[in-house]
């Protein structure tokens, strides 16, 4: 079915406050993100009610709107018609200042985070296809491509490409985010991770700069470093453009800027942001041999689509990105969130069989393919979880069941691929042949019990709880 698009946009654009009140719109795979000067306007009630709206969410400090596979043609027709520029940036720093509240922090962190990471998307999934034909055509699986042929090396070291080079991306996507300049942003990424200061850290050499101590790491395929850099660099580079003439402006405000920037980076965020990475890495590496691990396991995949609703989930796939691009595998946060995506169209699947009605058998159906083949979970929460309610305890006992049979087989993941559909199974091939079917079991497994525990307990008839159900969630 068609859709207007402009209409959407237009609807939208009107009960968010109208443009004036956006400091910056961008999208994710399924949600438009607002960044507003005051979410108190906004007239949740009649957005929902908006045809091609599947719900909407405040948290990370943005204002989310549920859409779906469509939300690309949404975020350009309000591009279209408005005066807001492509995934825009606009500095917010003059507005109204917040009072400071641990809330109101951790609403930024994940406001800097997704702004910083979301972007990145289609370098995940294009890194991690090249890297899933190499594990699973490659000389440890098929055997297909042998290892030392040009196609062999062409696939690998492009796969590789995608996270070696995540500083200089993130420095482009975070300058974005914080309102610097992006090449500068890029210039920093680049600066950690050139060949002379990757070679000290390799050497284990003494290094400073300016005279002052620092350690060198190496900062290949790392995260946090360059957003703390960026983010401190966002600050420094708007005070130089206040201070310094105009005339001078072009040549002194960028090359200053490093000059700073040097010390507080390669002393400072550099080494600190490096620790953080590397003990987040080890900390979630060593989970499944941990007494607990595979329970924590089967915590997150019971609960990560709440996690996604509520916006929490974005620390863990901070850590998830980090960890896989330090190690190139994942045996923790990844496998529990692919089970989960699953346990989704399960849930679908024993509600569409449970539903009498046609049509809504027909809707929970269209819902089960968007997960399966799409890979778009939200639909099916909101049009189903938030709409029947008992649909939800037969995805929480699935994830659970999945994610305790991946956490005591220890089920590792050897691509990142952020698509919720049947292709991120693709994720378990890289290491045994073991692995690959116990994580495909464990998927199985959540899909089946969400699927079984859904049709069982039916649906409530009382529909028109939803809307008390969806705004406890959000507001959690």
């Amino acid at each position: 079915m068609s859709q207007n698009y402009d209409k959407i946009a237009e609807e939208i654009l009107a009960n968010v406050g109208g443009e004036a009140n956006i400091s910056s719109v961008t999208h994710c795979m399924t949600r438009l993100r607002f960044n507003l000067k005051d979410e108190s306007i906004v007239n949740d009630e009649k957005i929902k009610a908006i045809d091609g709206v599947l719900g909407v969410g405040h948290s990370g400090g943005q204002y989310q709107i549920i859409i779906g596979q469509t939300v690309e043609k949404v975020y350009e027709a309000i591009i279209k018609n408005s005066f807001l520029e492509t995934e825009s940036s606009v500095d917010n720093h003059d507005n109204e200042k917040k009072k400071l509240t641990f809330k109101e922090v951790g609403n930024k962190i994940l406001d800097g985070l997704a702004g910083s990471l979301t972007p990145l998307i289609p370098v995940l999934v294009a890194a991690s296809m090249f890297k899933m034909i190499v594990a699973l055509f490659g000389p440890d699986m098929l055997g297909i491509i042998q290892e030392g042929t040009q196609l062999f090396t062409l696939l690998t070291f492009v796969g590789d490409a995608g996270f070696y080079f995540f500083p200089v991306m993130i420095g482009y996507t975070a300058s974005k985010k914080f309102g610097a300049t992006p090449v500068l942003g890029m210039f920093l990424g680049a600066i950690l991770i050139h060949p002379t200061l990757m070679q000290i850290a390799e050497d284990g050499l003494d290094f400073s700069v300016y005279g002052i101590p620092a350690s060198a790491e190496n900062y290949s395929s790392t995260v946090i470093p360059i957003i703390l850099s960026v983010w401190i660099m966002s600050y420094i580079e708007k005070y130089l453009k206040k201070v310094v003439p105009e005339t001078l402006s072009t040549i002194l405000t960028p090359t200053v800027t490093i000059i700073i920037m040097l010390p507080i980076m390669l002393v400072i965020l550099g080494p600190t942001g490096f620790f953080i990475g590397d003990y987040i890495s080890r900390f979630l590496l060593s989970l499944n041999s941990s007494i607990i691990g595979f329970l924590a396991i089967a915590i997150i995949a019971a609960l990560w689509q709440f996690l996604v609703m509520t916006g929490m989930h974005l620390l863990m796939i901070t850590t998830m990105i980090t960890v896989f691009a330090q190690n190139g595998q994942e045996a923790a946060v990844n496998p529990a969130a692919l089970i989960a995506s699953m346990c989704v169209a399960g849930m679908s699947f024993g509600t569409f069989l449970k539903l009498k009605n046609k049509e809504e058998k027909a809707l929970a159906f269209g819902f089960l393919t968007a997960t399966f083949i799409g890979g778009v979970t939200e639909p099916a929460m909101y049009g189903l979880g938030m709409r029947y309610k008992k649909p939800f305890i037969g995805m929480i006992v699935g994830g659970f069941a999945g994610g305790l049979y991946a956490g005591i087989t220890g089920v590792t993941t050897y691509s990142l691929i952020p698509i919720a559909s049947f292709i991120s199974l693709t994720a378990f091939f890289g290491g045994t042949i073991t692995n690959t079917i116990n994580g495909f079991i464990s998927c199985i497994i959540g899909f089946i019990v969400s699927a079984f525990v859904s049709y069982i307990l039916g649906v409530n008839d009382n529909q028109k709880e939803a809307i008390e159900v969806e705004e406890n969630l959000i507001q959690s």
